[in-house]
C-alpha cells in the first residue's frame, strides 16, 4: 500500500494537482488501488521531468548528528532504479535529446543551402537525365561520321563500316542502359 495522492504531494513538495496531472499522464505509476509507492513514483518523476522546470530544493535545515546504530538486512531489495521507467515510451531527457538533435540537423542542412552546398534533388535528377541523353545521342550519330573514315583506312565498303559500327554502339547503349542509378 503506497501513499495518497495529497500525501504524495506532500512528500514531493509539490502540489496534489501536480501529482493528479503527472499520474493521468502516466508520468508516475500507481498501484491497483490508486495509491502511489513513492519509491517508483520518484523514480519515475526524476527521469520524466524536465530538469530546467524543476523547483529549487529548499536547504535542509541542521540538525544535530546523533550517534545511530544501523543493522544491515542479508536479504534487503536493492535500490531502486532511476533509469526504471515504464517501458510505454522513452523518458523526457530522451525525447528533448531527440528533439535537440533534430533541430541540430535542420539548422545544419539551412546553412548548407545558404552556402550553395546542398541542392535540389529534382534538378539533379534532370540535369542527370538531360547529360546522359546527350551523351546517347552523340554516340548514336558516330557512325556514321567516322564509317567513311575508317572504311577507307581498312579498305572495306563505307556502307559495311557503317552498318557495323551502329549493330557495336547500339549493342553497347542497351548495356548501359540497364545501369540504374541510386539516388539516395
Amino acid at each position: 500500500m503506497g501513499l495518497s495522492i495529497r500525501a504524495y504531494a506532500r512528500h514531493r513538495g509539490v502540489s496534489h494537482v501536480s501529482v493528479l496531472r503527472a499520474a493521468k499522464a502516466g508520468r508516475i505509476p500507481q498501484e491497483p488501488d490508486g495509491t502511489i509507492d513513492p519509491a517508483k513514483a520518484d523514480a519515475a518523476w526524476d527521469a520524466q521531468t524536465d530538469p530546467a522546470r524543476k523547483a529549487p530544493s529548499a536547504p535542509e535545515k541542521a540538525t544535530p548528528i546523533q550517534p545511530v546504530s544501523v543493522a544491515v538486512q542479508a536479504t534487503s531489495s536493492p535500490p531502486p532504479q532511476r533509469d526504471a521507467l515504464p517501458a510505454t515510451g522513452t523518458n523526457f531527457n530522451q525525447a528533448r535529446t531527440a528533439h535537440e538533435v533534430a533541430k541540430a540537423q535542420k539548422a545544419r542542412i539551412q546553412v548548407q543551402r545558404l552556402k550553395d552546398e546542398v541542392i535540389d534533388r529534382a534538378n539533379a535528377l534532370a540535369l542527370v537525365f538531360k547529360l546522359a541523353r546527350q551523351e546517347r545521342d552523340a554516340w548514336v550519330t558516330w557512325p556514321a561520321r567516322v564509317a567513311g573514315q575508317m572504311a577507307a583506312e581498312a579498305g572495306i565498303e563505307p556502307h559495311t563500316m557503317q552498318v557495323l559500327l551502329e549493330n557495336h554502339v547500339r549493342a553497347h547503349l542497351n548495356e548501359l542502359a540497364d545501369l540504374k542509378p541510386e539516388f539516395r
